[in-house]
């Protein structure tokens, strides 16, 4: 016995549930405060747009930075509870971005860092001869900040899901609203190459509904002509992954083909790059012995197969346990089934079976 797939080779277009946002000043670029595919709860700063004069404002913040640093390394004689926990924040901070590859984590550690500093700086400042400098320097440092503060466009989500950066000007035509607006004409209008990511934008971003998502697919197949809402399938990826999926609509095309929806629940996260893709549609899978359907006779509503062995001719009951267009996919009943069927004991011990490397005739007299 081998296990068989009844699958189709597809592309399918990725429909999903998203909101866009976008600010006023979106064309000063964007800084991505979430990273791409993260989880966000409403509420949460998504990311922020530049100012206008943001590049100065940040090298300026740096480079009296580093003269507060000087200062405080030249005032190593203070000594206080509240510094030494400070210098300890400040180590673990360190240590934990050298093992950190995420850019938008470490950009918040390094922004935890500069804080312990500053404060550090204002602690010694009181305590230190050279007070009045350092305090002038964070004085400076502060007016700085908050000239890049005040001037930031946060940009926080309104609805919880997964955020993404990629934008392909789809999210708001190709939605699940209203299905009836999709055919095979449009989708090949949309002239998608497979498999091609969508591009990172600098002007905005987008909150993904990571509970389901849909693909819109065309098919010819005769599974997919008698295929009915709420069917279950496999979807396999070009990646190797497995997706269940059920039939969520379906419309007969002009050109004869049909538009069949699927919903899927599951690793919706791992689609989000993507708008158009290649996949697998499994409409079945069974184990038992394929053979070509010209090969299997029927006889008073019963199927049987000729095997011929040593010179010899047998008729075989068999069942058919998937059919395509053409194979099907056979297996021996069992003694109960046939003793169901109404065959007697000595009649279930005399039957032939077939098995894995019998030889049969493909097109038998019927």
């Amino acid at each position: 016995m081998e296990k068989y797939q009844n699958q189709k080779k597809q592309c399918g277009y990725l429909i999903r549930d998203e909101k866009i946002f976008q600010g006023n000043n979106y064309k000063n670029g964007i800084l991505q405060i979430k990273t791409e595919g993260q989880r966000v709860a409403k509420g949460d700063p998504i990311f922020r747009y530049y100012t206008n004069n943001e590049e100065n404002l940040v090298k300026k913040i740096e480079e009296l930075d580093i003269q507060i640093q000087d200062a405080l390394e030249q005032n190593t004689n203070i000594y206080s509870s509240d510094i030494a926990a400070i210098d300890k924040q400040i180590e673990e901070k360190l240590i934990k971005i050298s093992t950190m590859n995420k850019k938008v984590d470490i950009s918040e550690y390094k922004k935890d860092i500069n804080n312990a500093l500053t404060k550090k700086a204002k602690l010694t400042g009181e305590s230190s001869p050279a007070g009045s400098y350092i305090k002038e320097l964070i004085s400076k440092r502060s007016k700085y900040e908050e000239q890049l503060n005040s001037g930031s466009e946060y940009i926080k989500a309104t609805v919880s899901g997964v955020v993404s950066y990629k934008l392909d000007g789809l999210e708001e035509t190709l939605t699940t609203n209203n299905f009836e607006n999709i055919t095979e004409d449009y989708l090949n209008n949309l002239k998608l190459k497979t498999g091609e990511i969508i591009p990172s934008s600098n002007e905005g971003g987008k909150i993904v509904n990571n509970y389901k998502c849909y693909i819109a697919t065309i098919m010819k197949s005769e599974e997919a002509k008698s295929a009915e809402i709420n069917d279950s399938v496999q979807i396999m990826l070009s990646t190797g992954d497995e997706i269940k999926a059920t039939v969520d609509y379906v419309s007969n095309q002009e050109s004869g083909n049909r538009l069949i929806i699927f919903k899927i629940t599951n690793d919706v996260e791992k689609l989000i790059s993507y708008r158009k893709i290649s996949l697998e549609v499994v409409w079945w899978n069974a184990s038992g012995l394929r053979v070509p359907n010209s090969s299997i006779v029927e006889r008073d509503g019963k199927n049987y197969i000729v095997r011929k062995r040593v010179g010899y001719e047998d008729n075989i009951l068999v069942k058919i346990l998937k059919k395509s267009e053409n194979y099907s996919i056979i297996e021996n009943f069992t003694s109960l089934e046939l003793k169901e069927m109404g065959y007697s004991t000595e009649e279930i011990k005399n039957m032939k079976a077939i098995s894995l490397y019998d030889e049969i005739l493909l097109s038998p007299t019927k």
